[in-house]
């Protein structure tokens, strides 16, 4: 496993459906060591703090495994590193094999997996593309949040060492099943709101599927 391409990017204004938005989705590669800190990269800022960024969406990791289904989907489209508003594109490290807890060292950094992407309607900004937001979902394909458990520096090529596994195995595919309310599964519900590493919010938005599908008002 390791790090592709680090990418980084200050929120900028642009224009969409008519109005101005200001947003730091876009992401562009960047050479040399970038030092890691507990809300974000250097050289990187979110544009709206209510819904992005903070201890638990410190940094975002894409696999870019993913860009051959995306290239497919938006053939007309280039997609460069960072498209995705990804701050480490990254390989071999797939949502399905990582469970939320899992910590990771990366260059001199230490990592620890915390939550799938649910993107807002910024994605479909940065492509151009109203149903961006509804594809991307569809897919599964979602991406790791990950927080800062030390602060260091990372760069393009560095490995990244699994450091310590989560014992409840709940992985970030799991929870992004979760969010699909056509899903039933008790089992997985109960076991998700049992991980600490899971952030408060989901944990609790998850108490409330489990009592609701349980019958408990």
């Amino acid at each position: 496993m390791k790090i592709v391409s680090v990418n980084v990017g200050l929120p900028r204004e642009v224009m969409w459906k008519g109005r101005p938005v200001l947003t730091g989705i876009f992401k562009e590669p960047v050479e040399g060591r970038v030092r890691v800190r507990s809300l974000n990269l250097d050289g990187d800022r979110q544009a709206d703090l209510t819904v992005h960024g903070g201890v638990d969406k410190a940094v975002y990791a894409y696999p870019s495994e993913h860009y051959a289904y995306w290239q497919h989907e938006l053939p007309e489209m280039e997609l460069p590193w960072g498209v995705f508003g990804e701050n480490f594109t990254v390989e071999g490290l797939l949502e399905d094999g990582v469970n939320i807890g899992d910590r990771f060292r990366i260059g001199t950094a230490e990592v620890m997996v915390k939550q799938p992407r649910n993107p807002c309607y910024k994605l479909g900004i940065r492509f151009g593309r109203a149903d961006m937001v509804q594809r991307f979902m569809a897919s599964r394909l979602s991406g790791i949040y990950f927080s800062v458990v030390q602060d260091g520096e990372v760069g393009t090529g560095d490995t990244i060492e699994l450091v310590s596994r989560d014992q409840n195995y709940v992985t970030v595919a799991d929870i992004t099943r979760l969010f699909d309310r056509k899903v039933t599964d008790p089992d997985l519900l109960h076991r998700a709101i049992q991980v600490p590493a899971l952030p408060p919010n989901l944990r609790d938005y998850f108490q409330q599927q489990l009592e609701q599908r349980s019958g408990v008002v």
